[in-house]
């Protein structure tokens, strides 16, 4: 399997980048109540952070909102993944536990303020593309209805679009069932290449400490454009 990112993103913004985790013999179950425990601690002092910091000041967030923008999208209608678990947690409407790879995808995407999907590479077909979506690109997405990605970042296989920074597709989820699965990290641009590696690397060293299996990391850059997996 090849993933790439299209060459028009870099129009955009030339220092565009994606992390690629990809897992394999992965056990994927309910999360141990450490996880559980730590999740929710790390919610409620986000929380009282949040009523000093509001959620669009934080450095994350508000890199992605303004990515988000140039893309062509309103971040004030289509949020960024990320920013909308935060809002949540500003509202103290916290996460309730999913299972182990959501638990822990939702936890680094709170911690890195990146919008994060993680993907049943079982549900994938053929080569995977990150590029824009117009008003044609679409899915039934994971919030229960239809979601159309014009100007939206989004990925797609040889079937269509599976995944995107705003909400993931119903067709590609992990479940309990998964045991290969694949992570995408929509990073900030302004992070160097040696932040981003050694974020994905302590990211997959944490689920894999959990869920089992192994894992290797891929960075996709302007000089990088594809890696296979």
């Amino acid at each position: 399997m090849n993933i790439s990112i299209n060459d028009s993103l870099f129009t955009i913004n030339n220092q565009f980048k994606i992390g690629i985790i990809h897992y394999n013999k992965i056990i994927v179950e309910e999360s141990p109540q450490m996880i559980k425990g730590r999740t929710q601690l790390y919610q409620e002092n986000l929380f009282f952070e949040l009523q000093d910091t509001p959620v669009t000041e934080r450095a994350g967030i508000k890199e992605w909102r303004q990515l988000w923008k140039a893309l062509g999208a309103d971040p004030n209608r289509y949020r960024p993944s990320a920013e909308s678990l935060m809002r949540r947690i500003a509202k103290q409407q916290y996460l309730t536990p999913s299972h182990l790879a959501v638990d822990l995808n939702n936890f680094f995407s709170l911690q890195y303020e990146l919008p994060i999907g993680i993907y049943d590479v079982h549900t994938l077909e053929g080569d995977i593309e990150i590029t824009l979506g117009d008003d044609t690109t679409g899915y039934e997405g994971l919030n229960g209805r239809h979601n159309t990605l014009a100007n939206i970042l989004y990925s797609k296989d040889a079937l269509g679009a599976f995944g995107s920074p705003y909400v993931d597709s119903k067709r590609s989820a992990v479940t309990k069932n998964t045991i290969e699965a694949l992570q995408i990290f929509y990073l900030r641009p302004s992070l160097s290449d040696s932040n981003c590696e050694q974020l994905l690397g302590s990211s997959g060293k944490m689920f894999t400490q959990i869920s089992g299996g192994d894992f290797k990391t891929a960075l996709l850059t302007s000089e990088i454009r594809t890696v296979h997996i």
